[in-house]
């Protein structure tokens, strides 16, 4: 914990995660790992449990084990 800043919820986070959770059909889990990423102004999420390429609010989520066609 000395490394790394731990990020503990606050009342505008899980409000952000209620509206998460609603608007977009994201399960209670998903809606709390969106909300600290919408919240914190963090751009990218590397997750497989979203859809791959899809952006929710200001987060766009990449599904890292998805390799994408060489252009």
């Amino acid at each position: 914990m000395r490394q790394l800043e731990v990020l503990y919820p606050c009342e505008g986070q899980v409000r952000l995660a209620l509206r998460g959770w609603r608007t977009y059909g994201l399960s209670w889990f998903d809606a709390h790992l969106w909300s600290y990423a919408e919240y914190f102004d963090t751009r990218k999420l590397f997750s497989e449990d979203f859809q791959h390429g899809r952006t929710y609010g200001m987060v766009q989520v990449i599904n890292p084990f998805i390799q994408e066609p060489v252009k």
